[in-house]
């Protein structure tokens, strides 16, 4: 099963469950009260993702002259890409590290910590760079806030449920409200809407090391950068706003067990393997 599909199932899944979850609140009315709530809350966060994410990372715009080789590299793979070339930011963080935000191609900046320059080579930071760039191409930005809307709609409905239940809510009639399959849509409609929204953020993650792999031509390179990077975060790792952090080409958070169910990064070891395994044309 490619990623791709992978994704189209889980969205899939995370609109079935809304749907499941408002028929059990309330019908169709709850189920429409709780998706414009989120969609409202998200809307304005997908046009202002970049700037919220570049503030939060306290990250700052430079020109060519103050970063010729990192301008140099953005401007050639993302010719590569087919894309307008992004903005480019530097985050004053010695831990190395980068990602992208953007709501589409011609809204889009790249960013990489002062730690990145000094610890990747070129042909490495190619191959960040080319794996932000595919984030920028997949238009994944679109992607995730489509799926955060879903995942908070659903939120809000856990939440509509419970107050329903304390106020007398929850009858057993035909416009739905049966007590049982509320306190199941409270519990366990959150949970599973988290976990198939952070396994679209992996499979996403999938998809643009092998985009990033393509546009730079050199997936060695990028498996080596990852290498890299894994090993400064877990010795160093970054001081960083949660919700910024599935954004990261590396998880900046460490987790563990079952934190990994709620990872939004896939295991780095099976980044690499499926690398390696690339054939590129350069």
């Amino acid at each position: 099963m490619t990623n791709t599909i992978k994704t189209f199932i889980l969205m899939a899944a995370l609109t079935g469950l809304f749907m499941v979850g408002g028929e059990i609140l309330g019908g169709r009315q709850g189920m429409m009260i709780a998706f414009f709530m989120a969609l409202a809350m998200n809307f304005f966060a997908y046009w202002n993702s970049d700037k919220m994410a570049l503030a939060m990372n306290r990250a700052r715009e430079v020109s060519e002259a103050e970063a010729p080789e990192l301008h140099q590299i953005v401007a050639h793979l993302a010719q590569r890409a087919g894309i307008p070339k992004p903005r480019v930011y530097i985050v004053d963080n010695p831990t190395p590290n980068a990602f992208a935000t953007g709501r589409n191609p011609e809204h889009a900046a790249v960013a990489v910590t002062t730690g990145i320059m000094q610890v990747l080579n070129r042909e490495e930071l190619a191959g960040v760079i080319g794996h932000e760039l595919g984030h920028i191409k997949n238009r994944d930005i679109l992607i995730s806030s489509i799926a955060a809307v879903m995942a908070g709609a659903i939120s809000y409905m856990a939440t509509m449920a419970q107050w329903a239940m304390i106020f007398g809510g929850g009858r057993d009639d035909d416009e739905g409200g049966n007590p049982i399959a509320m306190l199941i849509m409270m519990i366990v409609a959150p949970l599973a809407a988290s976990l198939i929204q952070m396994a679209i953020s992996r499979s996403r993650e999938f998809i643009a090391d092998r985009t990033g792999a393509e546009i730079c031509g050199n997936p060695k390179a990028l498996a080596s950068a990852l290498q890299k990077l894994s090993t400064y975060n877990a010795q160093r790792p970054m001081q960083v706003n949660p919700a910024t952090a599935q954004m990261y080409i590396v998880n900046p958070l460490r987790g563990g067990g079952l934190m990994s169910l709620f990872s939004t990064h896939p295991p780095m070891e099976e980044r690499i393997r499926r690398l390696l395994s690339m054939q590129v044309r350069g």
